[in-house]
């Protein structure tokens, strides 16, 4: 059986070859590249990670999600509340960049947030969380 290279950290430690093929396009997608990398994949499932487990509008006893009235066809955008505090998520799901107002702070975002005026403009195919407190 041959043996192909580089499993990027995607086998047992210390290991370097593995059975089945990896691109080299793949190391950019390893932890080792990722890690503390802005704007890596890793490092946002990290930061939605600690939302997740710290944001009292996302405890169990919360408040359900609640749907909001957006700018626009092609963004989406709900709420949840708890503990004094509102999260909010808006998504853009349109062909253009979204002018987006009045859901609070940027807390975690999956593409950089640009300001205009008093709102932010959220690129397409990309999501944010906002808070309230």
């Amino acid at each position: 059986m041959e043996r192909r290279a580089g499993p990027y950290g995607f086998g047992p430690a210390g290991s370097e070859l593995s059975w089945l093929p990896a691109p080299a396009t793949w190391a950019a997608l390893s932890v080792a590249a990722q890690a503390g990398t802005p704007g890596s994949t890793l490092e946002l499932y990290r930061a939605a990670l600690r939302v997740r487990r710290t944001h009292p509008a996302l405890a169990r006893d919360a408040d359900g999600v609640t749907w909001l009235e957006t700018a626009g066809p092609g963004v989406l955008a709900f709420r949840r509340t708890g503990g004094g505090a509102e999260l909010t998520c808006v998504v853009n799901l349109s062909d253009a960049p979204a002018l987006i107002d009045g859901y609070g702070q940027p807390v975690v975002t999956s593409a950089e947030l640009t300001r205009q005026g008093v709102g932010h403009v959220l690129s397409v195919d990309a999501t944010a969380w906002f808070e309230r407190r």
